[in-house]
């Protein structure tokens, strides 16, 4: 953790060199010279390393706090005060299911398994592992950190959603009250399925000091996330979930900006866009590439827009909101959706209880590998649209 707040005191530093810099050097017309413009940017790219390095040691930290406390849970059994677990939350279960991965055990391991087996062949992972993953998929997947997520066994979720709201009126005594009730429609949230084959060679997986565990974990949690996050920030509900980008069913334009650069003033409309009560849990998510172009934006008061966060675990800031960034949202181009600002508490993620692995010992047999099938069925909508607002460039 020292290391982390080492990395955060200097990462607000140079971003104040860096700020020093641009106000120093800008001309009349506010621009920068190309030598400067070299300069800056260097500066800014060592701000932008340094935040993804922060990044990256404060997920492996909560990743292996979640390994950590996995293990050490299956190891406590206090009798008579914590009744045996069953199904797919047995420590039996757990073990058949790791031995079979490693290929070890034979019909006793099988047998044991028969509570978890899906329709295609695979085994539901045990239930401590489920959470893992959960866990693992929510660091790597921004809009899990973000989103309401829900679970469903089967068939699709309707889920009932206010689409106007009864008013009051003012009325003379003894006078007709009018009437004027609320209007109810509904969004419908189902599975779709996404997968991924993981390789591991057979010298690795006969290897005892090799955690298969936590290799799965993480090599699931990166190419699924990866894959989920793209599905939920642009995907357009065919065959994947629908994202918030979307042009039919994602949030409402907020702003549109009047040319091919974002102006300051059009960051605070489209802060401004969004509801009050929205704004109290609102976060901005972008592109990378779009903070870059912030990060030379002031207020009224000579404030810059974006503020690095200095506190562990606090993000950096536009307008005081916290703001997350994702290489999915549409980079700076004319037409393009590049910001969205909203409360996404109203992104449901619906996860379809149960994610499922199979071992596949043929089909890579000839390169002397093991394959591993792992699959998952999820959908994501945005069920109000009115809680996120989107900055859109010029056509």
């Amino acid at each position: 953790m020292s290391k982390i707040i080492e990395l955060r005191e200097k990462r607000a530093k140079v971003w104040e060199e860096a700020k020093a810099f641009l106000d120093e050097r800008r001309g009349e017309d506010g621009l920068l010279s190309v030598e400067d413009t070299a300069t800056y940017e260097k500066m800014e790219t060592e701000v932008v390393n340094l935040g993804k390095e922060i990044e990256r040691l404060e997920r492996q930290a909560a990743i292996d706090l979640e390994l950590a406390k996995a293990t050490s849970q299956a190891l406590k059994t206090i009798p008579g005060k914590e009744a045996e677990k069953e199904g797919r939350a047995s420590s039996e279960y757990a073990q058949a299911f790791w031995n079979h991965m490693r290929n070890q055990g034979g019909y006793e391991v099988r047998n044991a398994l028969t509570i978890g087996t899906d329709s295609e062949g695979g085994y539901l992972v045990p239930d401590e592992f489920e959470r893992t993953l959960v866990e693992a998929l929510e660091e790597e997947n921004v809009m899990r950190q973000l989103a309401k997520v829900i679970t469903t066994s089967s068939g699709d979720r309707k889920i009932p959603v206010v689409a106007s709201k009864g008013t009051a009126s003012w009325v003379d005594e003894e006078g007709l009250i009018p009437e004027d009730d609320d209007a109810f429609g509904q969004v419908s949230i189902g599975a779709y399925k996404v997968a991924t084959m993981i390789k591991v060679s057979e010298e690795l997986l006969n290897d005892s000091i090799f955690n298969l565990e936590s290799y799965i974990a993480k090599e699931f949690a990166r190419r699924i996330g990866a894959k989920e996050e793209e599905a939920f920030l642009v995907g357009d509900g065919e065959g994947k979930p629908t994202g918030i980008f979307d042009d039919t069913y994602g949030g409402e334009v907020g702003v549109t900006t009047t040319a091919a650069a974002i102006k300051m003033d059009e960051i605070i409309d489209l802060f401004y866009s969004l509801k009050s009560p929205y704004r109290k849990r609102a976060t901005f998510i972008t592109n990378d590439a779009t903070v870059k172009e912030i990060r030379k934006l002031k207020d009224g008061n000579g404030q810059y827009l974006w503020q690095p966060s200095v506190s562990a675990g606090e993000p950096d800031t536009i307008l005081n909101r916290p703001v997350k960034t994702s290489a999915y949202v549409p980079t700076i181009q004319p037409g393009a959706k590049v910001m969205a600002f909203g409360d996404f508490g109203y992104y449901w993620i619906a996860d379809r209880q149960g994610r499922a692995f199979q071992r596949l010992n043929e089909l890579y047999a000839a390169n002397g590998q093991v394959g591993f099938r792992a699959t998952q069925r999820v959908d994501g909508k945005l069920i109000l649209k009115e809680a996120v607002k989107i900055l859109e460039m010029k056509a």
